[in-house]
């Protein structure tokens, strides 16, 4: 699961498709949606700001089922928003660049990197963070399996390791091995815990 060296390759490639993916914000998707090179496609190359005169306005976001109205400028990603003016500190900072997966979150059904997307993207659509991921029945059971194989050593990435692999869950009730090599791929973990992640998969995909 660990990226290969063609991956930035196929990033930098990605960056240069600055088109959206047509699916981008359903909340229905496939595999093909929760691959890395998605996150690239539907938001490293946004182009319109919903700016006041100031470059800031209030916004209205919908943060595991509890409105916020936070008056920020647009461009400000929604990672800060999320940890700095809301108070949810779960979803972590990592590279700042999309690579590492730490900052993953939710929003409208999909994981995004929100190290990178602006919280003007974010707006009227629902944002779900590690806080509330194990009140879905694909997050609790990700949980669930994580705990019982023990999968975290240092901890810090573990947020957006669970919420990528519940992102796959929901999207294929049975993965198979290049299923999760595919989807995770864009997921670092330092400490090198990848096979108890592959194994807390699998185990959470049997129930």
């Amino acid at each position: 699961m660990e990226p290969q060296g063609g991956a930035q390759a196929a990033n930098d490639g990605a960056m240069r498709d600055c088109r959206p993916l047509k699916n981008a914000t359903s909340r229905k998707c496939n595999l093909a949606d929760l691959r890395p090179r998605w996150y690239f496609r539907a938001f490293a190359c946004t182009g319109e700001r919903l700016l006041g005169a100031d470059g800031r306005m209030p916004y209205n976001l919908t943060v595991n089922g509890k409105s916020y109205a936070v008056d920020v400028d647009g461009d400000i990603p929604l990672l800060w928003v999320l940890r700095d003016t809301i108070g949810l500190t779960g979803t972590k900072f990592g590279c700042g660049i999309a690579m590492c997966g730490a900052c993953t979150v939710h929003v409208d059904g999909l994981p995004v990197r929100s190290c990178i997307l602006p919280v003007a993207e974010a707006a009227e659509k629902p944002v779900t963070t590690i806080e509330a991921i194990g009140e879905t029945p694909e997050g609790k059971k990700i949980q669930a399996a994580w705990l019982d194989i023990d999968v975290v050593q240092c901890g810090y990435c573990q947020s957006g390791q669970i919420m990528s692999a519940t992102a796959l869950l929901a999207a294929n009730s049975q993965p198979t091995d290049a299923d999760i090599d595919a989807v995770m791929a864009g997921n670092i973990c330092r400490c090198g815990t990848y096979p108890r992640i592959r194994a807390a998969i699998k185990q959470a995909a049997r129930g």
